[in-house]
């Protein structure tokens, strides 16, 4: 019951006093600023999103250990969360991540060839791992889910495979930051660094939300709807 902070009904403008970071997910729910005094369930309606599934969202962004109830994730938000999902990726690769390798490119330009090289090799390993995890989640995942949620023959995968090759993305995000708080030599451009450092973090924690949404939201959804569906899954 402690988690109960956001409804349905309350204001979004309040919501976001609340958590200034849900600033980062209305895009990714097609909801713009400039919304009054309008309420949650007002603001979905208009975007066509499940109210439910958004105060969801919204808890998961905020409390580290809030897990749904299981009767709260239903077979009506397998559309919601993958169109959240799929809007999730883009931003990622619009935006921090495309940000980022500016930055990256520019303090590269102020360092010796070896590091410099050392700073591009580690970045493009994180933004393909981020790339392959995303590809493999819109071509494989998401079409499986959509099947199995509409009782239709899939083939062979279930989403115990998702979780056995859920790629760890965190791994090469936290080499980089070692790269850049202890390795890069102290004359390179220091307030540039911090600024960088402070992306980096911020893209850290989104995309841990964003794999909690997946571990706590759509793969206890999938493993419902495959029971349904009279699918077996591994114990």
């Amino acid at each position: 019951m402690k988690y109960l902070v956001f409804t349905p009904e309350m204001k979004l403008a309040d919501v976001i006093h609340v958590n200034y970071k849900l600033l980062l997910i209305l895009p990714r729910f097609g909801i713009s600023l400039g919304f009054g005094d309008k309420t949650v369930r007002e603001c979905c309606t208009e975007q066509g999103i499940r109210p439910d599934f958004f105060v969801m969202a919204c808890h998961l962004y905020t409390f580290d250990d809030y897990i749904p109830a299981k009767d709260e994730i239903i077979r009506e938000m397998v559309d919601d969360l993958i169109r959240y999902l799929k809007h999730s990726h883009s931003y990622y690769l619009e935006n921090p991540v495309a940000a980022i390798r500016e930055q990256f490119h520019q303090i590269a330009l102020q360092s010796d060839p070896a590091h410099s090289k050392i700073l591009h090799r580690f970045f493009e390993e994180y933004k393909n791992e981020l790339i392959n995890h995303f590809r493999y989640e819109e071509e494989v995942v998401f079409p499986y889910i959509r099947k199995v949620a509409n009782r239709e023959e899939a083939d062979s995968y279930k989403i115990d495979m998702f979780e056995e090759n859920h790629s760890n993305i965190e791994e090469k995000l936290n080499d980089l930051k070692n790269i850049v708080i202890k390795y890069l030599p102290e004359k390179t451009a220091g307030t540039e660094r911090i600024r960088l450092l402070f992306d980096i973090f911020q893209l850290e924690e989104d995309v841990n939300r964003h794999t909690l949404i997946e571990n706590r939201v759509l793969i206890p959804l999938v493993h419902k709807l495959e029971k349904g569906h009279g699918r077996k899954q591994n114990v």
